[in-house]
């Protein structure tokens, strides 16, 4: 399974969430699956990377050309994937991804995770999001979203276009259960 990682390309991320970086990295090489990230060296893209490569895994990049220009770019990708722009970026994550795992972040990672939940409601994908939620770092953003599903700005059945988890052991079970065949359809 080829695994989109949307999290944090800082340097300033807590050293709980890099270690947890790490460890998902492990997860996803020891499973034979592939890392698809946006190709930073830093924060949890540099993490995730480094777990997946210390692993023996496959690394592939999704990076706009002129991104490294001020973000170091991942030294160890098997392979890599120039785009113009990060609309280009987007839309080869979730081309080219079977599943998509979120971890700490900022902006661009919810730019990233909110752009695959759309395509999801628009039925453009039908693959599994997972908000890794450890040390409840994501617990606002799934408050404002049950206060959107009490205030009648998305139906109540949004909420299954996401799994929320506390652990890496829970994501996977997920991913590994997950139905790609189904043929939920949400509300609008």
């Amino acid at each position: 399974m080829k695994i989109c990682l949307f999290g944090s390309g800082s340097n300033k991320v807590n050293e709980k969430y890099l270690k947890e970086g790490y460890d998902l990295g492990v997860q996803i090489a020891k499973n034979n699956h592939c890392l698809v990230f946006g190709g930073g060296a830093n924060g949890m893209m540099g993490s995730v990377a480094r777990g997946v490569s210390d692993n023996d895994g496959f690394v592939r990049a999704i990076i706009p050309d002129w991104m490294t220009d001020f973000e170091p770019l991942y030294d160890e990708c098997d392979d890599i994937i120039y785009t113009k722009s990060m609309d280009e970026r987007k839309r080869l994550f979730i081309e080219k991804s079977d599943a998509f795992i979120t971890v700490a972040g900022g902006i661009g990672t919810l730019d990233e995770l909110f752009e695959a939940i759309t395509l999801k409601k628009l039925r453009m994908h039908n693959k599994p999001i997972v908000i890794l939620n450890t040390y409840s770092f994501y617990d606002p953003l799934i408050l404002m979203l049950e206060e959107m599903i009490r205030e009648n700005t998305i139906p109540e059945d949004n909420r299954n276009m996401v799994k929320v988890v506390k652990s890496i052991p829970e994501a996977f079970e997920y991913l590994d259960g997950y139905d790609f065949e189904n043929a939920d359809e949400y509300g609008i």
